[in-house]
């Protein structure tokens, strides 16, 4: 079995969607497609059941998974152990991180680390802080970065804080809320940020919003807030000086105590051996990105 054929399993076993997988392998559907029938051929058994929830992996494409993600870890190991005395800094950097850093705080710190490091391979999960946690247990992963109250044994850096803001095209204070008929927009997130928004509204008003909507992603809840749909309550990271024509009121408690989300960096000790691993987190030191 080919190297690309073992990658494409095992990222199809991760990701049980077709159009997801095809994303991370940066190739179309429909060769996607195309080549797991000619794997499965060569196999002579179904790997995956297709069906309208996305795939459903067999038992034989389990083992066959399995197997794969075996090979592939034992090669990066070996690579990583021929040239873990050489100066020069490669290997494969995996990084799990929330959704909200991996697309407004990662971009830029990321490209930096491969301007600087160009041997290096980016391997870049994202989810919520709870599947982010997940793969740091099961040590899928070198690097996580999460948001929230971490429970962590092993080595974690805090990274910085975001205020959270009340967003809209109208109110202009927090009192103003109180009587606003149009709705509140929400983007789905982890519990505890659910849980401080909840807490936070709570301790300002005596009943829910009068109506609300819910989006899938922050971007298309901000975009919506910021058109003038209703309004959002966003975190200050997916906030700039270019969002023009809305109000952004910082959210706090009657004590006064604004409300911050932190963001930490965790890793396990021997991933801290691992060259790549180490450059990176001194990158984030060094360029005073730890902000």
């Amino acid at each position: 079995m080919q190297r690309t054929d073992m990658q494409i399993i095992v990222v199809l076993a991760e990701e049980r969607n077709m159009r997801k997988a095809a994303e991370r392998l940066f190739v179309s559907q429909p060769a996607l497609s195309q080549r797991l029938q000619s794997i499965e051929d060569s196999w002579g058994t179904s790997l995956f059941i297709r069906s309208k929830r996305g795939l459903e992996i067999t038992p034989e494409g389990e083992k066959i998974a399995q197997f794969a993600k075996r090979v592939l870890e034992q090669e990066e190991r070996l690579k990583e152990d021929i040239f873990s005395n050489d100066d020069a800094i490669f290997g494969t950097l995996k990084m799990a991180v929330t959704s909200i850093v991996g697309q407004y705080w990662l971009p830029s710190r990321l490209k930096s680390f491969v301007d600087r490091y160009p041997l290096v391979k980016i391997s870049l999960t994202t989810g919520w802080s709870s599947e982010i946690l997940r793969h740091m247990y099961e040590h899928d992963s070198h690097i996580g970065i999460l948001r929230g109250d971490i429970k962590w044994k092993g080595p974690k850096i805090h990274l910085f804080e975001d205020v959270l803001h009340l967003v809209d095209t109208e109110i202009s204070s927090i009192a103003e809320v109180e009587n606003c008929s149009r709705p509140f927009i929400q983007f789905k997130s982890d519990s505890s940020y659910y849980q401080e928004i909840q807490d936070w509204w709570y301790s300002h008003f005596k009943k829910p919003p009068e109506r609300t909507i819910v989006v899938d992603q922050i971007d298309t809840c901000k975009q919506m807030a910021m058109n003038g749909i209703g309004y959002a309550i966003l975190p200050s990271i997916s906030l700039t000086n270019k969002d023009k024509g809305i109000y952004k009121i910082p959210l706090s408690y009657k004590s006064g105590k604004e409300i911050k989300r932190d963001t930490w960096l965790i890793t396990h000790e021997d991933a801290l051996e691992l060259k790549q691993v180490k450059a990176f987190i001194d990158l984030l030191k060094g360029r005073d990105y730890l902000k």
